[in-house]
């Protein structure tokens, strides 16, 4: 392996690993989301699954 290329391995395994460490790390600081998307309450797809009826998409 030459040394461009042990270089490139170090870094590679820093950024990746660094990239985990700095998610865990904000995942444990801000564990849920204050913005959420519109919707989702009362969908109305979920709604005609729990009453056994066909679910009919608009698409």
């Amino acid at each position: 392996m030459t040394t461009e290329a042990a270089i490139f391995l170090a870094v590679t395994i820093l950024v990746v690993w660094g990239g985990l460490v700095a998610s865990i790390l904000f995942l444990r600081a801000h564990p849920e989301s204050r913005r959420m998307p519109p919707g989702g309450e009362d969908d109305a797809a979920e709604t005609a699954r729990e009453a056994g009826g066909p679910v009919v998409h608009d698409t």
